[in-house]
């Protein structure tokens, strides 16, 4: 159910100039579910040119605290979010991706944001688009990647295109010069040095819209995934000081079919839970929607047909992506948001809209998935201009939210109401040698003979960050016999017994996991 308006938000995107738009007025934005102030209560932001972030109380109600926290005196083409506390002090940082832009928002003890762009060495970036942060090198500190899209402006291309018809309309990427992503390594003390090329960023292709970082093979150091916009995708894996893209050898740089396809949004979650990190992409539409499953050896396979979802998807133009378990089964089900980037696509073809469905999938064991969108909620159905996307638990009943950006108005704030869901743990880490929020730390939980493998991260999707809390479904299961803590710095915790439906706290280290 979108509980926006009654929870408070008053905030609405709106589209900039007129139409036919170009593929900047339209790209979108995104959002984040963080905990700004760290009361435990989720708070929301909403990026825009016009920022907006407001204050969750954890009973379902927001206020706005933009100007309370010195994000009103922001200004810019502000398109993205990463979420990530860089200083380890505790509280929630922030960087915002922007087209001829870009800003460093340290998090001043939870009464407001610094902006520290310039004192970091962090540049402004032609066309920032998605952005992570997480700790690349081991050292306890989060490193920032930055992706870029394309070299758009007045002399670097058309701005609007021919659509077969005739009619003018957003051009196609292939029109523009790719740009590559940048990767800042944390120094410590507030300051990033640009490593891409001496570490090997370099290498990736361009045309970047999400990003995502995970340790898929447990070793202690993250993969970075890309998507990117009718390129190769990335997968960067960092040795030895080195970072080389083995996306090709791995699977995961085209379709099924050998070719490349449009990459929008990003995610990572064992959906089969065989112990192994998945990878979900979002395309354009008439393109399969890959979920590249991970076989052993660190291989993939494009299993979105084998498991129902290419049909469902393929009519519609897909961005923001994640996996997330509604129903607390013990099984990650996917949403997926849509909306069109051609703001007069009806003009020259019909059957099409620019506003389109959320898309809801519910996971059938990790062999198939059910489209639910229509039994769901109307709130799904409602077609939007559909962008960035990110869930999170804002009442902290135990079952997960989700936020979605509609370009075209208000955001959707779809509260989790589903019925008879099963048992769940929300875990917050607290890292003393890794990074302060344990990102990228992997946790195992036995349930009753089950094994369940989440990890700990805000990015995915696009342009947005997400609840940094793991969340684990448990089904009919009151009690984790034991659960895991594989953290970055290479410690493992292990808890033994215990109890379902409760928000715990591990800290790095410690023998207790602390349960309220």
């Amino acid at each position: 159910m979108d509980v926006a308006a009654s929870s408070g938000i008053t905030y609405r995107w709106q589209l900039a100039g007129s139409t036919p738009r170009t593929i900047l007025q339209t790209i979108g934005n995104g959002c984040a579910f963080l905990d700004f102030n760290n009361d435990g209560n989720l708070d929301i932001l909403l990026v825009g040119p016009k920022l907006a972030l407001y204050q969750g109380d954890g009973h379902g109600h927001f206020t706005d605290v933009t100007h309370q926290t010195g994000l009103d005196k922001l200004h810019g083409n502000f398109l993205g979010c990463a979420v990530g506390d860089y200083d380890n002090d505790g509280y929630d940082d922030i960087y915002l991706t922007a087209y001829r832009g870009g800003a460093l928002l340290h998090n001043e003890g939870g009464k407001g944001f610094k902006d520290v762009t310039k004192e970091a060495g962090i540049a402004p970036q032609p066309w920032g688009s998605s952005a992570a942060f997480a700790d690349i090198d081991g050292d306890g500190k989060l490193d920032l990647y930055i992706g870029d899209y394309v070299q758009f402006g007045p002399n670097d291309g058309p701005e609007l295109c021919l659509a077969p018809t005739g009619e003018k309309t957003a051009c196609h990427p292939y029109f523009y010069k790719p740009l590559k992503g940048v990767l800042y390594h944390n120094l410590g003390g507030g300051r990033f040095q640009d490593v891409t090329s001496s570490w090997g960023g370099s290498v990736v292709h361009g045309n970047t819209l999400g990003v995502a970082f995970a340790d898929d093979q447990g070793v202690g150091h993250p993969d970075l995934a890309l998507a990117n916009d009718e390129l190769p995708g990335d997968l960067l894996r960092y040795r030895n000081g080195k970072l080389s893209d083995i996306a090709t050898a791995a699977g995961v740089a085209y379709n099924r079919d050998g070719s490349t396809h449009a990459g929008m949004g990003i995610d990572w979650g064992d959906y089969d839970n065989d112990g192994k990190l998945d990878l979900a992409i979002t395309t354009f539409e008439v393109e399969t929607k890959p979920i590249y499953r991970q076989e052993s050896g660190g291989l993939f396979n494009d299993q979105a047909t084998s498991l129902g979802i290419t049909q469902a998807a393929l009519p519609y133009l897909s961005f923001g992506v994640k996996w997330f378990d509604y129903d607390n089964d013990g099984w990650l089900d996917l949403i997926i948001a849509n909306g069109h980037i051609a703001d007069n696509i009806a003009d020259y073809m019909p059957d099409h809209s620019f506003r389109q469905p959320t898309l809801l999938f519910h996971n059938e064991h990790g062999a198939h998935f059910t489209d639910v969108s229509h039994t769901s909620g109307a709130d799904l159905t409602r077609p939007i201009v559909g962008r960035g996307l990110a869930v999170g638990d804002f009442d902290n009943d135990g079952r997960v939210d989700v936020l979605v950006v509609d370009s075209g108005g208000a955001p959707l704030l779809l509260h989790n109401e589903t019925p008879q869901t099963g048992h769940w743990l929300l875990l917050n880490l607290v890292g003393t040698k890794s990074n302060r929020d344990g990102i990228g730390a992997i946790i195992t939980a036995d349930i009753a003979g089950r094994h369940i493998t989440r990890f700990c991260h805000t990015d995915g999707s696009f342009f947005s960050a997400s609840d940094k809390r793991v969340h684990l479904g448990l089904g009919s299961a009151n009690t984790i016999d034991t659960l895991t803590v594989h953290w970055p710095s290479g410690r493992t915790d292990l808890y033994k017994s215990i109890p379902a439906d409760h928000i715990a706290t591990a800290v790095e280290g410690s023998a207790t996991l602390q349960v309220k």
